[in-house]
Order: C-alpha cells, then structure tokens, then sequence
C-alpha cells in the first residue's frame, strides 16, 4: 500500500504538466487541417504539402485519401513540434532528432537531385531513404506518442516511400511533372535556409 502512495504522488507531481502536453497534442490534432496548416506553416512548406496532396490524389485517385495522408503529415509535425517545445526528450531522444534530421536532409537532397539530374531517379534509394525516416520517427516517439500516431507515421511513409508511388512521381505524365516541380522547388529553398 505504502508502495502504491509513493507512486501515486509521483503521478501527481508529473500529472498536471502530463495533462496539459496531452490537451495541446489533442487540440492540435482537432484542428489539423489544410486551413489551418496553412496558418501554422510557411509558404514555402504549405506549396510543397498542397503538391504533394495533388499527387497523392491523382495517383489514389481519392481526395479523401489524399487529404488523410496530408493530414496525417501535419499532425504528426504538431505533435512533434510540441513534444520537442516542451522539452519532453532525452538526451539519447534528441540524438534520434539529430539523426532523424540528417536522414531527412539526404532524402530531400536525394528527390531533388532525382529532378535535376536526367536518368538518375532510381525509387529503390529514395524508398530506402524515406523507410529509414520512418523507423527513426518511430524510434523518437516510441515513448511519447499512442498507438494511433505510429499508424499515422505508417500511413504517410508508406505512401511516400511507395515505389509504384516514386515511379508515377517522376515519370513522363505532366501533371505529375509539375507537382514534382513545386516540390523540389520548394525543397531547395527550404534546404537554402536550413530548414531540411
């Protein structure tokens, strides 16, 4: 019994500040739509998740889809930018930041590199890369975040990873061409400022 009241005042000490991040993870799950990514990101990050939405669609062939995946892509960004603001990581937690990091500026270089560079778009490196975010991501918040969000983290690198998916992306079809456009465009200038 004594065993149990320790460990009920060591809940109550953490339970207010445990309370208040699960609010903000819920709130900002709520209200995590275009609209309002739109409002919480920069242009340039906001055109490259509207062309990605459109790709998403033309090759899902369903908006509903299409929206989730993009949805579930923002969501997980909130949920990570208020777990990282709250300083809610370890030290070993904020190694996998770092590396997470790396990973993901090599495969943002990597799809840019694909468009710029002819007969050099090869899905297997890019899928490869994108499938080693994905783990890192799960690695991160292995801790922090609920069985749902692991899904939502599946949903999107599984379908950005899809090598059918990679193919359509870079291949001939134009309307494909021009969102691939937008991204790398727009990831370029994200990499200039340091931002990927």
């Amino acid at each position: 019994m004594v065993g149990s009241t320790s460990e009920e005042r060591g809940q109550e000490s953490f339970n207010s500040r445990s309370l208040a991040l699960q609010a903000q993870k819920k709130i900002l799950s709520k209200m995590a739509t275009m609209a309002v990514a739109n409002l919480l990101t920069d242009d340039t990050s906001s055109e490259i998740l509207d062309e990605l939405y459109k790709a998403s669609r033309e090759y899902t062939k369903s908006k509903k889809e299409a929206h989730k995946i993009v949805k579930d892509v923002i969501k997980i960004a909130l949920k990570i930018g208020v777990l990282y603001r709250n300083h809610c990581f370890s030290t070993e937690e904020l190694e996998t930041v770092e590396r997470f990091r790396k990973k993901m500026n090599q495969a943002a270089m990597t799809a840019v590199s694909f468009h710029e560079v002819d007969y050099t778009f090869d899905p297997n490196i890019l899928s490869e890369l994108l499938l080693e975010c994905k783990d890192l991501l799960h690695e991160l918040v292995e801790a922090h975040l609920t069985a749902r969000s692991h899904s939502r983290i599946d949903h999107v690198f599984n379908h950005f990873a899809d090598m059918e998916f990679l193919a359509v992306l870079y291949g001939p079809e134009e309307e494909y061409g021009l969102s691939l456009r937008k991204i790398c465009s727009g990831i370029n200038k994200l990499l200039d400022e340091g931002v990927l």
